[in-house]
């Protein structure tokens, strides 16, 4: 037969109410008796209903991530970001719910509709665009939110980002390093803060290292291996004499190498090869790719971090940029 909380009740000596309170940690519990509680509900074995609590708190206990743009590749960056959500929010009791959406669901149902429908507390957001229906939505929204990859701050909404700037001027500089004078930008989608980011960070390390930037040596891959394929095959169209690419995705970096590969062009000894994100493949294409790692399980964390302090602290949302690290491996 289940425990019921009246049982515990019963064997501790208090009302349900004072039960209910110290397992829920409210203050005006004195701490003997909370023990007390806790210590027979042990015993008892005793198993809170989550549905009766979420009626009492008026909360779910549930934290949405909500990618936006699920497609093909997406999980190369998404599952560590998810692990790191999951594992934070774990420790504080929540649950998270996988739910995905894309820009024509976007038009049709607003975005505090979408959560609420799915009895969400908060929401992580992940995958949206600039020119995304949601992202005005998330910023005046009143239901706690935090995104991922994209700087949207308002007193409901904070991020948390990779500082992509200076991931950017890494991968130029490292370049250098090893003698590239003519370096080229395969950039992703042009609509992704990310992209727009990194193209600053190229701009701004190309200006600084080797003496002027032209833009014409940047092109755009959509963050997918044919689009790397296909952009480095315009690059080196327009520009073979470029000695050094960086690519704005690993993903897009191992396309490009497929390319050169497929055309005879040798890396690095014809072409150096830098990518950004350090996904599990990274490392075992060959040549093993020299890339910017995102720290993409911290990303979940913090992110995750952020939301619980706002729902449980009444903490005021921020913007958090983690720090990337270059990797060098064999293609540069």
């Amino acid at each position: 037969m289940r425990v019921t909380i009246r049982d515990v009740a019963r064997a501790a000596g208090v009302s349900v109410t004072t039960v209910s309170r110290a397992l829920n940690g409210a203050a005006d519990v004195g701490e003997e008796t909370r023990q007390r509680v806790i210590e027979v509900a042990k015993q008892l074995n005793y198993r809170p209903s989550h549905v009766a609590r979420s009626l009492v708190l008026r909360k779910s206990q549930n934290i949405g991530l909500l990618v936006s743009d699920f497609r093909k590749g997406s999980h190369h960056f998404l599952y560590d970001v998810l692990v790191g959500v999951h594992d934070t929010l774990a420790e504080y009791g929540y649950d998270v719910t996988l739910v995905s959406t894309d820009t024509a669901r976007q038009q049709l149902v607003s975005y505090v509709d979408f959560c609420r429908a799915r009895g969400l507390d908060g929401v992580i957001v992940m995958g949206i665009r600039l020119d995304d229906p949601y992202v005005e939505e998330v910023v005046e929204s009143t239901l706690p939110s935090v995104v991922i990859d994209l700087p949207l701050l308002s007193r409901h909404c904070g991020y948390v980002m990779t500082d992509n700037v200076n991931g950017a001027r890494y991968a130029v500089r490292h370049l250098v390093s090893r003698g590239c004078r003519r370096i080229g930008f395969v950039n992703g989608a042009a609509h992704a803060a990310v992209s727009r980011e990194r193209l600053r960070g190229f701009e701004d390390a190309v200006r600084q290292y080797v003496g002027g930037f032209d833009e014409r040596l940047v092109v755009y891959g959509d963050f997918t291996l044919e689009g790397g394929q296909r952009a480095l095959a315009e690059l080196l169209a327009k520009a073979p004499d470029v000695d050094g690419v960086f690519f704005a995705s690993d993903l897009m970096a191992i396309g490009g190498i497929q390319h050169c590969k497929a055309m005879g062009i040798r890396i690095p000894d014809d072409l150096a090869v830098v990518g950004f994100d350090d996904i599990d493949l990274a490392r075992f294409v060959t040549p093993a790719l020299t890339t910017v790692a995102q720290p993409r399980y911290e990303m979940g964390c913090e992110a995750a971090k952020m939301l619980v302090h706002m729902l449980q602290k009444g903490e005021m949302p921020s913007g958090t940029l983690l720090p990337p690290q270059l990797v060098v491996r064999e293609t540069a």
